[in-house]
């Protein structure tokens, strides 16, 4: 029954069907060839609602909302100016401007795809004026925008911290470092290859142009940091932190940069709830999938197989992330993390591996997914922004890539990256 559940989902997929309605539909078949218990269909729409209703998912529309509302409002374009006064004297100067740019939504979003979207419209032509080749320019957009889920607020965190029944606030802290080890190789990466293809500097701003554009940005660079203390110091609970974003972002965007108007509002909330129900619908659509295949046993002979390769943690733990590697490679990181990380869990248990390093590695592994074919959903994103061929896009992501891998191999290899942060949480 399992082997014929993936292999209507994989068909559906590839003659063009919705990734949700494609696990809806090989799960309807499911439930009609499971033989040794009668299913009724009235279950299909229980496990549907089950699979969104938790609390922590309110998190989801919050964070893509405060993202609408900072790109409407001017915060987005702001962050690009103060990283341009910060880092505009280096050469490739737009490819590190796009990257600390990234780095700071990544602390107000927790969407990849927003993340890309907001960053690659104004810099992606920037880029290609100045001489960068599309296809690079596209990369570091995509590379970028990576960081969004990593570091917190961190939509897929959310989404494992309920699966796995873990802190949320926890999830988010051990992102942290990671997520800057991935953004200053980022920097390294893109001044090399600067060096490399002859990409312009932009010149040096003196020090009264990056306190002005320090000033005029102030605002936005304070969202992260009251993100951050806001979880360290308990002051906010992990949802409370999603709606305190949101009315930061509402007040600063409309009354004090002035950049945001009451009339646009409404187009801000249908866009925010289009972007909501895409994640909510995929999230729902995995319930009735999950439940085949938890009701297959797969946890358990997923576990055996994988137990009989070897005894050791770390190995184990090598041989877990290749699959996610594979997995991430056909499917997006949401539906991945729903259909499997409830088979990964108990592998973690039997191992004593701590729940938050665990998840920390999952996430970014599948994250990394969202860069590298034949999926690489970022590079469809950036490709599309840009006109550029996805190929091309694909080629010249391929050395940030190869160092996210690095990353996720030393944080596989030193659980402290990723447990010392949640760790002072007492």
């Amino acid at each position: 029954m399992l082997a014929l559940l993936f292999a209507s989902f994989i068909t559906l997929i590839l003659i063009g069907i919705d990734v949700g309605l494609s696990m809806i539909l090989s799960a309807w078949l499911g439930v009609h060839i499971k033989t040794d218990r009668v299913v009724d269909d009235i279950l299909l729409p229980q496990f549907l609602l089950n699979g969104v209703n938790f609390y922590a998912l309110v998190q989801i529309p919050l964070f893509i909302l405060a993202g609408e509302l900072m790109n409407r409002g001017g915060l987005t374009q702001r962050l690009i100016d103060w990283s341009l006064a910060s880092v505009g004297q280096f050469r490739g100067a737009l490819g590190h401007v796009t990257i600390l740019t990234n780095l700071i939504m990544a602390g107000i979003s927790g969407s990849a795809v927003a993340d890309a979207v907001a960053t690659g419209k104004p810099l992606i032509p920037a880029m290609q004026k100045r001489g960068y080749t599309t296809g690079f320019g596209a990369a570091v957009v995509a590379a970028g925008a990576l960081l969004g889920p990593v570091i917190p607020p961190s939509i897929p965190m959310v989404v494992y911290s309920q699966i796995a029944n873990v802190s949320v606030i926890r999830m988010f802290l051990s992102g942290i470092v990671p997520g800057l080890m991935l953004a200053a190789g980022f920097f390294v990466l893109c001044t090399v290859i600067a060096r490399q293809r002859g990409f312009p500097a932009e010149g040096r701003t003196d020090l009264r142009g990056k306190f002005h554009a320090t000033g005029r940005a102030s605002w936005a660079l304070a969202m992260p940091l009251i993100i951050i203390l806001g979880i360290r110091m308990g002051l906010f609970t992990e949802t409370e932190v999603a709606a305190v974003v949101v009315l930061y972002a509402l007040v600063v965007c409309m009354f004090i940069y002035r950049d945001l108007h009451t009339r646009e509002i409404p187009g801000i909330l249908v866009e925010s709830a289009r972007s909501s129900a895409v994640i909510l619908f995929l999230l729902a659509a995995a319930g009735p999938f999950s439940w085949l295949v938890a009701e297959s046993q797969i946890s358990e002979h997923l576990v055996q197989s994988i137990r009989a390769l070897s005894n050791d943690p770390v190995i184990i733990l090598l041989i877990v992330n290749v699959l996610l590697l594979l997995v991430g490679s056909v499917l997006e990181p949401l539906p991945a993390m729903v259909i499997f990380v409830p088979a990964l869990i108990p592998i973690g248990i039997q191992l004593h591996l701590d729940p938050i390093h665990f998840g920390a590695v999952i996430v970014i592994n599948l994250m990394i997914g969202m860069l590298h074919p034949p999926v690489g959903l970022l590079n469809f994103v950036v490709a599309a922004i840009s006109g550029e061929r996805v190929t091309t896009v694909a080629w010249q992501t391929l050395p940030f890539l190869g160092w996210s891998l690095i990353v996720l191999l030393l944080i596989i290899l030193f659980p402290p990256l990723t447990t010392w942060l949640p760790g002072t949480l007492h």
